[in-house]
């Protein structure tokens, strides 16, 4: 018989900004976080062509894109739209995003305040993959770039525009 996981609020393990409540070592299915999105962050647009992503905003402001743009995947995704006219949404508290395998994606925190989400991920083993690249950011001197790229592609994820981390200004 396996007993179930709980955890008080806070709980779980914490890699980079997320809190890992359960994972690979819970679950083959999927793994589930508890993320923090400090202004200015992007994670930029993406795609994995195995995994499925649920984010549900528990905190603040994100803005979200779950579909297929109609040109050419470069740019900024903020501006992009799909063939049936959706465009990003900007999510407070509540805001769901679904994304299927192959579909892409993206969060950023367009406030000024940080932001908070429920993350989850299937298969579960992403905690894998934020854990190599805390260690490939914690060596020392700058990150290589190279590098990154590689772990990302090893960890199925595509990136179509740049991961940044910068306060943006609305205009």
């Amino acid at each position: 018989m396996t007993d179930g996981l709980l955890l008080p609020p806070g709980g779980g393990r914490r890699i980079q900004t997320m809190t890992m409540k359960a994972g690979a070592e819970q679950s083959t299915t999927w793994s589930t976080f508890e993320a923090e999105v400090a202004p200015g962050f992007d994670v930029g647009a993406h795609l994995h062509h195995r995994a499925e992503e649920v984010f549900y905003v528990l905190e603040g402001e994100l803005d979200l894109l779950a579909f297929h743009p109609t040109a050419q995947a470069t740019g900024d995704w903020r501006s992009w739209e799909s063939e049936t006219g959706a465009t990003v949404l900007r999510g407070g508290p509540g805001s769901f995003m679904f994304v299927p395998a192959g579909c892409p994606h993206a969060f950023s925190n367009p406030g000024a305040e940080p932001a908070r989400m429920l993350f989850l991920v299937s298969p579960a083993g992403h905690e894998a993959y934020l854990q190599e690249l805390t260690d490939l950011l914690g060596a020392s001197g700058p990150p290589d770039q190279a590098e990154i790229a590689a772990l990302r592609l090893r960890h199925d994820i595509h990136q179509l525009t740049p991961l940044t981390s910068r306060p943006r200004t609305e205009g």
